[in-house]
């Protein structure tokens, strides 16, 4: 779906701050969860997370990190670095395999219902002393996706703890909607572009630590963010990103969708194929 041409921009907005967003948040309705507990959809309504889920077994996980190290040499060898291999599941078989996993994708239409579209996979890849932080941010105020109704799944490849420079939450954070966000400083060597300010008056940070082959939820609305790895391990993450099948898609980001669960009535979603290479 292209940006309607009566969008005009203006000067110092982009043509993401044009498009009108609904970016409250949505809270879960199960009355039947199969892959999650009651609990845990309480706790995603509550703080805007759940932690702590295995996926993968250690011999499935150890396969993965194996062919992910694989990638990332060869995407270093060819002028990327470790941040930079994005929407991998369009250009990746392996990838769009573990993006649609049906082990996760249960535990994702508990909270998003039964149609569900998978969109975005980026890996987050911390090497040991490199200086790069995340600074506090919340996924949506980055997607041109309306409502906000969409969730990041985050894949410990690696073990995450506080001593690797783990993600962190601000729980509860997601009941304030989009908030204020200003452009990163230089100085912050930050991986991405936003900072949000004083981000412990809007709840308590929590340490995300995770086991490799385990995943975190967190909703979209939710700030988060990671400090700078000081350690002398590195820390990998996988972060796959779903919406519900209903959420509209401006800047033609609807071509890299994948319905993973029940349909899409409207087409707005691509459903892109798997692709051959890995």
């Amino acid at each position: 779906m292209t940006t309607p041409s009566s969008f005009k921009i203006i000067p110092g907005q982009t043509e993401l701050d044009q498009i009108p967003r609904d970016l409250r948040f949505h809270p879960a309705v199960n009355d039947h969860p199969r892959s999650l507990s009651a609990g845990q959809l309480s706790q995603f309504n509550r703080d805007g997370y759940i932690r702590g889920i295995r996926i993968f077994s250690p011999a499935e996980i150890t396969s993965i990190r194996t062919y992910f190290d694989e990638l990332l040499a060869r995407t270093i060898a060819a002028g990327g670095d470790s941040y930079s291999i994005s929407t991998a599941h369009a250009k990746y078989g392996r990838v769009f395999d573990i993006l649609t996993d049906p082990r996760i994708v249960a535990c994702v239409k508990d909270l998003l219902g039964e149609n569900v579209v998978a969109w975005g996979s980026h890996f987050f890849c911390k090497m040991p002393h490199d200086g790069k932080t995340v600074a506090w941010h919340q996924d949506a105020s980055y997607w041109p996706l309306t409502p906000s109704k969409a969730v990041t799944v985050w894949l410990a490849i690696d073990d995450a703890d506080v001593e690797n420079a783990c993600m962190r939450f601000i729980a509860g954070s997601q009941h304030f909607g989009h908030l204020t966000y200003r452009p990163s400083d230089s100085s912050e060597h930050n991986v991405l572009n936003q900072t949000i300010e004083n981000a412990e008056q809007y709840g308590t940070p929590v340490d995300d630590i995770l086991q490799a082959g385990e995943i975190s939820i967190h909703s979209d609305l939710l700030l988060h963010g990671s400090e700078a790895n000081e350690s002398d391990r590195r820390r990998c993450g996988l972060t796959l990103r779903y919406c519900a099948a209903d959420v509209r898609a401006h800047m033609d980001w609807n071509q890299k969708g994948v319905i993973v669960s029940g349909s899409d009535p409207s087409g707005h979603w691509s459903n892109r194929r798997r692709p051959d290479t890995d």
